[in-house]
């Protein structure tokens, strides 16, 4: 049974968060699904991937495309587990259920901390996923680092 990890992000922006937590991720062994709401912001997360930099190549691809099944990291918006993942990671507020939480190795719920309707909806999924039985941690990067402030 795995576990909601909450990333607060109050310094780095997703596009800079985000690659650090799939580089463990994928250090880790595990495929991922990283889900949001919007295609446009998908398209847009995805140029971001690519233009890492010459030190850095995160493999991953985009739903919809013939390798779906065997991409590392499968950018989406639906709730399909289309390439086997283990780890789920969710920004802008994309749904996550206390069944795929417990499926999972680990899921993580990246939202920005300037963006109080985003504040308010992680703390609305942390009370869902926890009453549901999910065990959860919320880590917050005020201090630079990570930082592990809450566990349920």
């Amino acid at each position: 049974m795995g576990a909601a990890y909450f990333y607060h992000l109050t310094r780095a922006p997703l596009e800079e968060a985000l690659p650090r937590l799939l580089e463990k991720a994928i250090a880790a062994g595990w495929k991922v699904i990283v889900r949001g709401q919007d295609l446009d912001r998908l398209d847009w997360l995805d140029q971001k991937l690519w233009l890492l930099g010459d030190e850095s190549f995160l493999p991953h691809g985009q739903s919809g495309g013939p390798y779906d099944k065997s991409q590392p990291v499968l950018l989406t918006t639906n709730s399909e587990n289309l390439n086997g993942a283990s780890c789920l990671m969710t920004f802008d507020g994309a749904v996550v259920t206390a069944e795929e939480v417990k499926a999972a190795e680990r899921v993580c719920i990246l939202f920005d901390g300037h963006d109080q309707s985003a504040v308010k909806h992680a703390r609305n999924q942390w009370k869902l996923l926890t009453n549901a039985g999910c065990a959860a941690q919320y880590w917050s990067e005020e201090g630079g680092s990570w930082l592990k402030k809450a566990e349920s």
